[in-house]
């Protein structure tokens, strides 16, 4: 018995996905993957001083080309570098556009650091002493007018 004429017929077919349906963190995913590598975090560091060729970012690493063009290949796929065409080499420079999510996602799981709260906490302080101040001011000009109606009817 098959699905088109079982008891399950007359049932639509459900979809599943399997993906988190609150949160999904695919640049970050794709950023701290590309920095879990150290050999990529230490390229990345290489092209913060200046742009290079595929071959000078080789050159400066014990493992083979092939492994190092697959360390670039990550690092461009997560936006972290971008290559260009220079003659018959490729050039790779520093993008650190692709590091805000990550940023971001790490800022939300800090939540307010330490000096926000000191500097929100002054701030409060800063607004109530001036409003007291305000309040002793107004009753001090109130008090002078009521002593000054006082004398004028005397």
């Amino acid at each position: 018995m098959t699905r088109a004429d079982g008891p399950l017929a007359a049932r639509p077919r459900r979809r599943w996905t399997t993906r988190n349906a609150y949160v999904t963190y695919r640049d970050v995913d794709a950023v701290a993957q590309a920095l879990a590598d150290p050999i990529r975090r230490e390229i990345l560091v290489m092209l913060r001083e200046a742009p290079r060729t595929a071959g000078a970012i080789a050159d400066a690493f014990p493992v083979s080309r092939p492994a190092v063009s697959r360390h670039l290949r990550v690092l461009r796929e997560a936006g972290l570098v971008r290559d260009t065409a220079s003659g018959r080499e490729r050039e790779y420079s520093l993008s650190l556009d692709a590091l805000a999510p990550l940023e971001a996602f790490l800022a939300k799981l800090r939540g307010p650091g330490v000096w926000s709260r000191r500097l929100d906490a002054l701030e409060t302080e800063v607004h109530r002493v001036r409003r007291r101040r305000q309040a002793r001011e107004q009753a001090a000009e109130n008090e002078s007018r009521t002593r000054t109606t006082k004398r004028k009817t005397a």
